[in-house]
């Protein structure tokens, strides 16, 4: 790790942000649809003028996030909530060109407001299509059971006045074969609906920027959908944009020697910078380090530890090749989707820096965080 970045820190790749956006672009451009870019994946708003060169929307979760589409994205927000605030409402529409409602009694509620705006708000339902190939109840929407859209049953025959889309995210670091199911599953049960509609947002979860995904079949399937029902389509993947694009830079502070096993303390901390590795619950790569076999030297061989006072705050054991030593950089990789927009600053631990490596490879710092951070979030 180069001696002039922190640690720990969080480092985005402009070059591999660019060769992601380049790819966003050219699905959005051949397929002939709408791909905007989801915050509740990725955040670090400090990009975005990068991001702003290839796409030219967002969407948003939450008043915050709007604000956020607004001031960095500098453009009205795609705006969906589970449940909308009353107190938050109106800051929510003056914020946002689109706006997607969880149910039809809200929907009831605020669509009259949305009408009194300045600017034109285009509203839509979420919708339900019982169908999704995520296998961890955590991170899927579908089931019939779900809080998440409206089933296609609770829907009149007639939309209300006012509905002119419909909203639906089932997947997650799906491939385009998984959409195509949803939208067999959607045409099911919604088919009816969609002569009613101006717009249909397929959410995200589309991994169009993994190695292996099959975007000219993602191109196809979206091309045949629009054809076949003269409608507009939007996504907003979240994980796709920075897919493989940085990574977490950490230190080893102490070597905690088991009666079984070796444990490297890091600087950094699972349960608070790097949630999904425990909720997922997913194993992340480590640069220089495998998983350990038969012929793996156990001198060579720790689990590594987070800094925080949670028991649980460990990943199971790498083999590195080497004996590890009190200050040796341990880098977590393909840490900015999702894992950055999830820290928190549990324990009062130290939050990791975060940065940018240019494309002349300089590595620029753009904020470094304080006590005064962690105070200002209490009271």
């Amino acid at each position: 790790m180069n001696n002039n970045i922190p640690s720990p820190s969080f480092i985005l790749d402009e070059k591999l942000l660019r060769q992601n956006l380049d790819t966003i672009q050219r699905v959005a451009k051949s397929a002939e649809v709408e791909i905007i870019l989801a915050f509740k994946g990725f955040a670090m708003w400090s990009a975005f003028p990068i991001v702003r060169e290839y796409i030219n929307g967002a969407t948003a979760s939450s008043l915050y996030e709007s604000q956020l589409c607004v001031d960095e994205m500098k453009t009205l927000a795609h705006t969906y909530a589970a449940a909308y605030h009353p107190a938050e409402f109106e800051g929510i529409i003056k914020n946002s060109k689109h706006i997607v409602f969880n149910s039809l009694k809200q929907f009831q509620t605020y669509y009259p407001e949305t009408q009194k705006a300045d600017h034109k708000v285009s509203c839509g339902l979420r919708v339900n299509p019982e169908w999704s190939d995520v296998e961890t109840e955590l991170y899927n929407p579908s089931s019939p059971k779900s809080r998440l859209g409206i089933l296609h049953e609770k829907l009149p025959e007639k939309l209300p006045e006012g509905v002119e889309g419909f909203h639906f995210h089932v997947l997650c670091e799906s491939n385009s074969y998984a959409l195509e199911n949803v939208l067999v599953a959607f045409e099911e049960k919604y088919a009816k609906y969609i002569p009613q509609l101006k717009w249909i947002n397929m959410g995200g979860g589309h991994l169009m920027t993994r190695k292996d995904y099959d975007t000219e079949h993602l191109i196809k399937i979206l091309k045949e959908f629009k054809a076949k029902h003269n409608i507009h389509i939007i996504l907003e993947p979240g994980s796709a944009f920075a897919w493989e694009t940085g990574d977490l830079n950490a230190q080893v502070l102490d070597i905690i020697d088991g009666r079984e096993l070796k444990t490297a303390m890091l600087d950094v901390s699972f349960t608070a910078h790097m949630p999904d590795t425990l909720e997922m619950p997913y194993r992340p790569k480590v640069t220089g380090a495998k998983d350990p076999d038969e012929t793996s030297n156990p001198d060579h061989v720790f689990r590594l530890g987070g800094v925080s006072c949670l028991a649980g705050d460990y990943m199971e054991e790498y083999d590195f090749g080497k004996k590890l030593e009190i200050g040796d950089n341990i880098v977590f990789k393909d840490m900015i989707h999702y894992t950055m927009v999830k820290t928190t600053m549990f324990n009062g631990v130290q939050h990791p820096a975060i940065g940018i490596k240019r494309m002349d490879g300089t590595v620029h710092i753009i904020r470094e965080f304080t006590y005064e951070d962690y105070k200002r979030r209490l009271s």
